[in-house]
C-alpha cells in the first residue's frame, strides 16, 4: 500500500506491506484458494469465524468470485456466507487502525477547486460532452494557498488545455481536489473529451491516471446517480454533494448552486463577475476575459463553500476507517459498521452476518394546532435515541463484545469534551477544527439507532430498534403532558421535541425552570435543551410549518413548501405569503397573489420562474418502445425532445413551459422548448399559470382571512389533483 504523508510541507510516499482479507463461514470456501497465506478461527459466537489472508489484492478478488460460485445466495437471503470489503484502501485502515491524516488540521490540508466553462453548439440548450461542436473552453484552478489560475481556451486549443490542466495539478500537488457538481459534469466531461483527443489525465501523486466507476449516493429520501472518481494520492470531495448532505438535516438552502450557496453562507466576493449559464458561449466570442473572470470567481467560491461544509467530514476521516473522500460519500450507518469491524478484527472475534428486516416503529410525530402562533420555543431531548440507548443498555444482541455501547459512550464522551475545548479555545483555527469535531460525533452519535435498522448492518437488531422508538415515543408523550400541565399550548410534535407556545406570562427567565419542571418527569439519563425560540410558527400541515426567528429570517420546513416538483415561482410566491402570515400582515397576501396574476396577465414574470428543468433518465429509443407496449404514460420533456430532432441522450437537459390558452390543457401537447419562448410574442398559457397562483392562494387563504391558531383537524384528501401539492 502506497501511503502519503505530509511533513513539514514536502509530501513524502511510503510502500508499507498490506495483506488483503475475506472472512468466511466455512473455511473449505478458500481453503484450496491461489494466494491464501493464511486461513485463522476467530473467537466468539459470529457466523463469520474464518479469517483467510491473501498475499495481493488479485488473489482476494480471486478468492471472493470462488466463494460466490461455491455458496451463491439463495432467494430471499440476503447475507452470503463470507464477507469482502471491496475496497483496498478501506481493508487496509481497518486491519492497521491507520485513519487519515493523523494530527492534522482542516486548515494544514492544500486544497484545489477545479472548475470548467464549456461552450455549447448552436441550437442546443445543454452542453454534451459527445458533440464533436461542444468543447472546454476555460478550466479554472484555486488553492488553499492563494493560488488562481485559469486556463483559456481561447488561448489554447482543447487538447493543450486539457495537458496544461494535469501539468499544473501535478504542479500545485493538492491533498484535495473539489469542485462543485464535479462527480457529475467537470470530471465526466474532462474525461470524455480527453478520450477524445487521447489524452491521459495523469493527476494521481503516482502518475496514475484519472479513473472512475458509476454508483449511487442515498441521501434521505433520494439516490443520487453519479460516477465516482479516483486519483491515485489525492481526495476528490464534491460540494454540491456536501449541499445535498448538509440541506438533508438542516433543510435551511435555498437552493443548491453555487452561487446560491455562496451567498448563502456568506463566502460570496462582493465583487465577483457573474455570467448567466446561457451566455457561456457568447460571452467567450465576444467577452472572454469576463468568462475568465467569471470561472475564477467560480473556483474561488467553491474552495469558500468546501470551508463551511468539508470540516466534519474531515474530522470523520480521522476517526472511521474510511479515507476522507470516501468519509463523505459513505452513509453514517456504514461507518458505524466499519468501526464496528474494526473493533472486531483487532480483537480476532467473529463477525456476525446481518439480521433479516422485521417492523420497526416509528417515532412521536403529530400537529395538535393550524395557523400562526406567537413566542414560539422548541424544546427537545438532546440525542434522545443514543441517550435512551446508554441509559437502558440497548445493544445489538449478536454484539458480544460490547462495542456497540462502548463506541457510543466514547463517541459521546469525545464530542463533549471537543465542544467544551472548542468554547476555551483561543486560536481561531484550532477552536474552528474542535468545532468540526464535535460536529462529526454529533453525526456518528445520532445515526447508531438507525444503524440497528439498517439491513445492511452486521450487528443490525430490529427488535432493539422497535424498543427504543417506543421508549422515545413515551419521552415525548412524557413532555407534551408536562406542557400541558403548565398551561403550555403544543403546536407540532417531532421525534424528539415539541414546539409549543409557553404559559400565559412565561417571560425567558423562567425557560430554566420551566425546563426542570418537564425534565422532572423524564426517565434517568435523559435531559432537556431548549432548541429554539421563534418570534412566530406557521402551523400548516403535518411537519410542514415556518419559523420566524428574532431577526426577522424565515425558515420552510417540509416538502409542501419547499418541493423541487414544485415551478420557481410557486416557491417564490408560497415565500411571500407564509412570511406575510408571519409577520402578521395577512391582509397584504390578496395584494401579493393579485400582483402575480396581473403579471402574468401581461408577461411580466421572467420565463426562468414558470420553466420546467428535466433530466432525460433514459435513451429516447427506450422511451418510446415503452409508451408501445404500455410501460409508461407519454411525458411532456421526452415528447419534446423527439420533436426537436437534436441527439439527446440520457443525462441532457430539457427546459420547457406551457403554451395554449385554457387552465386545464393537456401538457403533453402544450409544452414548448424553452428556446421557443420569445420575448417579442409571449406565448406561456396565462390562464393555466395563473392557476397554479390561485390553488397556492386557495390553500393559504384561511389563515390570512383568519389569523390565529385552530386545533388540528384531519382533512380528506382533495379530489383535485392539482391541489396536492401540498
Amino acid at each position: 500500500m502506497h501511503v502519503w504523508r505530509r511533513e513539514a510541507g514536502d509530501v513524502r510516499v511510503e510502500i508499507v506491506p498490506f495483506s488483503p482479507l475475506v472472512l468466511v463461514t466455512d473455511p473449505s470456501l478458500v481453503a484450496d484458494a491461489p494466494g491464501l497465506t493464511s486461513l485463522e478461527r476467530l473467537d466468539g459466537p459470529g457466523d463469520l469465524a474464518w479469517l483467510a489472508r491473501f498475499a495481493t489484492w488479485g488473489h482476494a478478488i480471486g478468492a471472493r468470485d470462488r466463494c460466490r460460485e461455491r455458496a451463491p445466495t439463495a432467494p430471499g437471503d440476503p447475507t452470503p456466507p463470507f464477507l469482502f470489503p471491496g475496497d483496498a484502501v478501506h481493508q487496509f485502515l481497518l486491519t492497521t487502525g491507520h485513519t487519515s491524516f493523523g494530527d492534522l488540521v482542516f486548515g494544514d490540508v492544500r486544497r484545489l477547486a477545479l472548475d470548467i466553462e464549456v461552450m455549447t453548439t448552436d441550437g442546443f440548450e445543454f452542453p454534451s460532452a459527445a458533440r464533436s461542436g461542444d468543447r472546454i473552453i476555460a478550466v479554472a484552478l484555486a488553492d488553499s494557498t492563494g493560488y488562481v489560475d485559469v486556463i483559456r481556451g481561447d488561448r489554447l486549443d482543447e487538447r493543450e488545455l486539457l495537458e496544461a490542466c494535469t501539468a499544473a495539478i501535478r504542479a500545485r500537488d493538492p491533498d484535495v481536489i473539489e469542485g462543485h457538481n464535479i462527480f457529475r459534469f467537470d470530471l465526466e466531461y474532462l474525461e470524455a473529451r480527453a478520450r477524445r483527443h487521447g489524452v491521459t489525465l495523469a493527476w494521481g501523486r503516482d502518475g496514475s491516471a484519472l479513473r472512475g466507476r458509476p454508483t449511487r449516493l442515498a441521501i434521505a429520501e433520494r439516490t443520487i446517480g453519479y460516477r465516482r472518481y479516483e486519483i491515485g494520492g489525492r481526495h476528490i470531495v464534491d460540494t454540491w454533494m456536501l449541499a445535498q448532505l448538509h440541506d438533508a438535516g438542516a433543510r435551511d438552502l435555498p437552493a443548491f448552486g453555487l452561487k446560491d450557496l455562496a451567498r448563502h453562507f456568506g463566502v460570496a466576493a462582493a465583487g465577483r463577475t457573474y455570467v448567466d449559464g446561457a451566455s457561456i458561449t457568447s460571452e467567450f466570442r465576444n467577452a472572454p476575459d469576463r468568462l475568465m473572470a467569471y470561472a475564477a470567481d467560480d473556483a474561488r467560491e467553491t474552495l469558500g463553500v468546501s470551508r463551511i461544509l468539508a470540516p466534519p467530514y474531515f474530522a470523520q476521516a480521522q476517526v472511521v476507517p474510511f479515507d476522507y473522500q470516501s468519509s463523505v460519500l459513505r452513509g453514517a450507518a456504514a461507518k458505524i459498521d466499519a468501526l464496528l469491524l474494526r473493533e472486531y478484527l483487532q480483537a480476532r472475534h467473529a463477525v456476525p452476518r446481518p439480521r433479516p428486516p422485521a417492523p420497526v416503529g416509528g417515532g412521536h410525530v403529530a400537529i395538535f394546532h393550524q395557523g400562526v402562533a406567537r413566542d414560539v420555543l422548541h424544546v427537545d431531548v438532546t440525542s434522545l435515541y443514543p441517550s435512551l440507548m446508554v441509559a437502558r443498555g440497548i445493544a445489538p444482541a449478536s454484539d458480544s463484545l460490547g462495542s456497540f455501547l462502548t463506541l457510543l459512550r466514547t463517541l459521546r464522551d469525545f464530542r463533549l469534551q471537543a465542544k467544551r475545548d472548542a468554547r476555551d479555545a483561543s486560536d481561531p483555527e484550532q477552536r474552528a477544527h474542535l468545532a468540526a469535531l464535535q460536529q462529526s460525533f454529533k453525526i456518528l452519535i445520532n445515526a447508531f439507532y438507525g444503524y440497528l435498522a439498517f439491513s445492511s448492518a452486521h450487528w443490525n437488531d430490529f427488535a432493539a430498534a422497535d424498543r427504543i422508538t417506543a421508549e422515545g415515543r413515551e419521552v415525548v408523550a412524557t413532555i407534551l403532558g408536562e406542557l400541558e400541565k403548565a398551561g403550555a399550548v403544543p403546536l407540532e410534535a417531532d421525534t424528539d421535541g415539541v414546539y409549543f407556545v409557553p404559559p400565559a406570562g412565561h417571560a425567558a427567565a423562567d425557560d430554566d425552570a420551566l425546563l426542570a419542571r418537564i425534565a422532572a418527569a423524564l426517565p434517568a439519563g435523559i435531559h432537556l435543551d431548549l432548541d429554539g425560540r421563534y418570534a412566530a410558527m406557521f402551523s400548516y400541515r403535518l411537519k410542514t410549518y415556518a419559523l420566524l426567528d428574532s431577526h426577522g429570517r424565515v425558515t420552510l420546513r417540509g416538502s409542501g413548501f419547499r418541493s423541487r416538483g414544485l415551478e420557481p415561482f410557486q416557491r417564490r410566491l408560497i415565500e411571500e405569503l407564509v412570511r406575510l402570515l408571519l409577520e402578521d400582515r395577512g391582509a397584504e397576501c390578496k395584494r401579493v397573489v393579485d400582483r402575480w396574476l396581473d403579471d402574468f396577465a401581461h408577461h411580466r414574470v421572467p420565463p426562468r420562474l414558470f420553466a420546467r428543468t428535466e433530466t432525460l433518465q433514459e435513451s429516447l429509443e427506450a422511451y418510446r418502445a415503452k409508451v408501445a407496449s404500455g410501460g409508461r404514460s407519454v411525458s411532456a420533456v421526452y415528447e419534446l425532445a423527439i420533436a426537436s430532432g437534436r441527439p439527446l441522450e440520457p443525462g441532457d437537459q430539457v427546459s420547457y413551459y406551457v403554451a395554449g390558452r385554457s387552465a386545464r390543457v393537456a401538457v403533453n401537447e402544450n409544452a414548448r422548448l424553452m428556446a421557443a419562448w420569445d420575448s417579442a410574442r409571449p406565448d406561456e398559457n396565462v390562464e393555466y399559470y395563473q392557476t397554479k397562483v390561485s390553488e397556492v392562494w386557495e390553500r393559504l387563504r384561511p389563515f390570512a382571512e383568519q389569523p390565529g391558531l385552530r386545533p388540528w383537524i384531519d382533512e380528506a384528501p382533495p379530489a383535485d389533483p392539482q391541489l396536492s401539492l401540498f
